[in-house]
Order: structure tokens, then sequence, then C-alpha cells
């Protein structure tokens, strides 16, 4: 198939950007195009401009700043990939971006796009709201940011309003030394996208007792979800019945059918995945401490 005609727009920042999303309710935003190329030759989607925004220097780059990795909205998913900042300051990104499409993809893939399409399985989303990652986004009336909790609604829906454009998330940094990640995920093939995906960070003290906990679930439902682990802080992980926690915690999932896999299956995939991803962050963190598993 071919695409619906449709007017190509490259602007020359993002003010320009947003007046033109603001003037057209149905223009799109384009970078990588990974997602939205394909719907478009299918007739999925019709727009009736495509505003091109991947050369605006405005939202490249990535940096540290006030205990956070700030990443530009077009940084392309295999450039944070070989990012050292992001390698040292965001292990559990670094864990989840090579489950992100395939390398040729990822050559492409913009981190914003992937925010900003809000798919249930995509890793980037995932990765966002187990840590409490803000949404930094840009219209006329300058830029604001919002928790990727409240970003994300459903399923291919956020937050944005017409005129507005995601500018950079900002992706907080644990700082304890003793820190370990988790990720799981299961799907059809390969690069597929995730029937159910988790995601886990662990920060211990000196004596192995857990000062902070995060786990987070994907492809489960509608959008990502943080999972509420916070009975960890305090205890003696080595000692702590995990699979029981995260059991308890997901027995009440909110769980979609589809022709691939059913509720159920979702909600016992998340049981047994995020069990897994957050026990590995738990070794991972002892192992930090030279702790003998």
């Amino acid at each position: 198939m071919k695409p619906a005609p449709f007017a190509y727009i490259r602007p020359d920042s993002v003010a320009e950007a947003c007046e033109i999303l603001a003037a057209d309710e149905d223009a799109r935003i384009i970078a990588g195009g990974q997602t939205l190329v394909p719907m478009l030759a299918m007739r999925l989607a019709r727009p009736t401009k495509l505003v091109d925004i991947v050369r605006l220097k405005e939202l490249r780059g990535i940096r540290s700043e006030d205990g956070a990795i700030v990443v530009g909205a077009v940084m392309r998913q295999a450039e944070v990939e070989r990012s050292e900042l992001a390698r040292d300051a965001l292990p559990l990104l670094m864990k989840a971006l090579p489950y992100v499409g395939h390398p040729p993809t990822r050559n492409r893939g913009t981190v914003g796009g992937s925010i900003a399409n809000a798919d249930p399985s995509a890793e980037i989303p995932l990765v966002a709201v187990t840590l409490g990652a803000e949404i930094e986004i840009e219209n006329s009336g300058g830029r604001t940011s919002m928790p990727a909790d409240e970003f994300f609604i459903g399923a291919m829906v956020t937050s944005v309003m017409p005129g507005d454009c995601v500018a950079a998330v900002r992706f907080p940094v644990w700082s304890q030394p003793r820190l370990g990640t988790g990720f799981h995920e299961v799907s059809a093939r390969q690069s597929d996208f995730a029937f159910v995906a988790a995601a886990a960070q662990v920060a211990l003290d000196e004596d192995g007792r857990c000062i902070d906990a995060a786990l987070g679930l994907g492809g489960v439902g509608d959008r990502a979800q943080r999972i509420d682990v916070s009975v960890l802080v305090g205890q003696d992980v080595a000692r702590f019945p995990v699979s029981e926690l995260v059991r308890s915690a997901t027995e009440h999932l909110e769980a979609n059918s589809d022709l691939h896999v059913s509720a159920d299956y979702r909600r016992r995939a998340a049981a047994a995945l995020g069990a897994r991803a957050l026990a590995d962050a738990i070794a991972e963190a002892r192992a930090a401490g030279g702790v003998m598993q």
C-alpha cells in the first residue's frame, strides 16, 4: 500500500514545530519514523502534515543535570546505547535497550518517539515509569514536565495536547554504590513486541538491607505500571521471600487478552518475570558489595 497524501515540513525550531502542530490537530511529528512510517504505508495513520523534528539541535544531547540524566527526544536509541554517561548512570535503561526492536531500528528510532508512541509493551516507557522519570514537554507557553506515570494514559494515548512536543526525558539517577538491576521479557520471537516485560532496580546499604527498590511491568495492561515493592525497604534482602512479594502484588492486576495470549497468562508471566527481575537486581546489588551469593 501507499500512504495517503500529506505535506512534509521541516521546521527550524521547536517553537515553529509547536506552532504548526497547534494550528492543525491532524499534523504528526516524525523523527525516527520506525512506527509511524509502517502505519502510513498501511493507511492506519493519515496525517495532513508530517513535521520533521529530527534535525533540531534543541532536542538533542545527553547531559547530567540535578541528579538526573536528561535525554533529548530525538536522540537515537543506538546513540544512547553507546553513551558512556548513560551506561554509567542508567544501568536499567542499558539492560532494556537491547530488547528494543533490532539494531537497524535502534539506529533510526528515537527515545522521544518511543515515549510519545506509548506502546504498552515498549521497553523505554517501562523503564521511564519504573524509575519515576519526568517527561519534558514544549509548547508555545514554554517547557514543562510531568511524571511518566501521568504522561501515559492508555494504549497509544498520552497527555500530549495539540501544539505539544515531547522535548526530553529526565531519568533520575540512583547514586547508591550498591546498585543492581534486572530486566526480563517474553515475546513470540526475539525483538518482537513483549507479551510481558519486567524491570527492577534495587539499592542496598553496607549491611545488605534495602535502601530503595522499584519494579515495573509492561505489556500486561494498557500502559506500563509501577508495582509497589516498598515493603522491601529496610529488609535484609538475603532472607526476604521475593517471589511471594511479587506474586501478592500482581495477583489482582488488570490484564488484557488478545490474539496472542490470555489475561491469565499475562498475570502469571508478570508474577514470574517480576520476581526474576527483582531477584536479579538484588543479586547484582549484593555482588556489588562483595557479598557471595
